[in-house]
């Protein structure tokens, strides 16, 4: 059997290279994010429908989603 060996190609070793990657893998984070984003207000909307929560209610109810969120971003930080 043949020993191969592996090696980086020779593009992704320059800035041009690196900046592409990062910049993909960022896109690919925004992407997973909006994901989850969508998906926590698609819960919301429902459990809003579902209770029949008045505007007032509503409203508290998003105030306290979005401290969450505020919260669980400084402590990722």
């Amino acid at each position: 059997m043949r020993k191969t060996e592996t090696r980086t190609p020779r593009a992704f070793l320059d800035a041009t290279g690196v900046n592409l990657l990062l910049n993909e893998a960022r896109m690919d984070e925004r992407r997973g994010c909006a994901d989850v984003f969508a998906a926590r207000l698609e819960r919301l909307a429902l459990h809003i429908t579902g209770n029949r929560l008045g505007s007032i209610d509503a409203a508290e109810l998003l105030r306290d989603v979005a401290q969450r969120i505020q919260n669980d971003a400084q402590e990722s930080c």
